[in-house]
């Protein structure tokens, strides 16, 4: 039963890790959302038994600690690349989707208390939570809809373009393919990846998402439903 959550937890890990900066709530009226500033991703199988054995847990979970950003909460509370994250405030983490709704739920602001595994054995970090800045608000809410747009290559065009389609997420059900070039967001035009990132941080989770995109060259609309 455990390998299938891993493998269930580890294709969320995929889109935490594609994002970047993702530790905030699921839900919409988390204002503002909470946030640590660092990327993260779940275990693979192989250091799950790594982890059972070395620390003598039962069955290894937690978070990896991929990537510590600079002057962020996490850095300022000593986090370092390569922590692994087991608890929230006394609170077992088992993948990163419940660690970001842990995250969010606690609010901006907030003192939160974190267990983390390193080499040297166990270790108590405490952590205030900062605001989401807009973009990476933005672009969180694209992943909650299922979707992730691409950093325009040196020499191509800078229109947001589709990179990423979650499986059986709301993007796909609405039929949102890679390579579609997005064009509009709730009626909004959006003309690079950073107009579609403040826009998308003004979308509603609770409500749902209209998208004019160009395939090929023809221009499609698309609704996403609420996620």
């Amino acid at each position: 039963m455990w390998r299938r959550q891993w493998a269930l937890s580890l294709a969320r890990a995929f889109l935490a890790a594609s994002l970047g900066v993702i530790l905030v709530a699921s839900a919409v009226d988390a204002a503002p959302w909470a946030w640590m500033g660092v990327r993260i991703r779940d275990l693979a199988e192989q250091e799950m038994d790594d982890i059972a054995k070395r620390h003598g847990i039962r069955e290894g979970f937690g978070v990896v600690v991929v990537e510590v950003m600079e002057g962020t909460p996490a850095e300022r509370a000593g986090l370092k690349n390569g922590d692994l994250v087991v608890a929230f405030d006394e609170r077992p983490v088992t993948d990163t989707r419940l660690l970001q709704r842990l995250i969010g739920g606690a609010g901006a602001g907030q003192d939160v208390h974190l267990t983390i595994l390193r080499a040297e054995g166990r270790k108590r970090v405490d952590v205030r939570l900062a605001a989401m800045p807009r973009p990476v608000l933005g672009e969180r809410i694209a992943a909650e809809f299922g979707f992730l747009v691409r950093e325009p290559e040196p020499a191509g065009s800078a229109a947001p373009t589709i990179s990423v389609v979650v499986r059986r997420s709301a993007a796909e059900r609405a039929g949102l393919e890679v390579s579609d070039v997005v064009l509009e967001v709730n009626e909004q035009a959006v003309a690079t990846r950073e107009a579609l990132r403040e826009a998308m941080a003004d979308v509603s989770l609770e409500a749902p998402l209209r998208l004019t995109i160009r395939r090929g060259g023809s221009r499609l609309s698309v609704t996403l439903r609420a996620p």
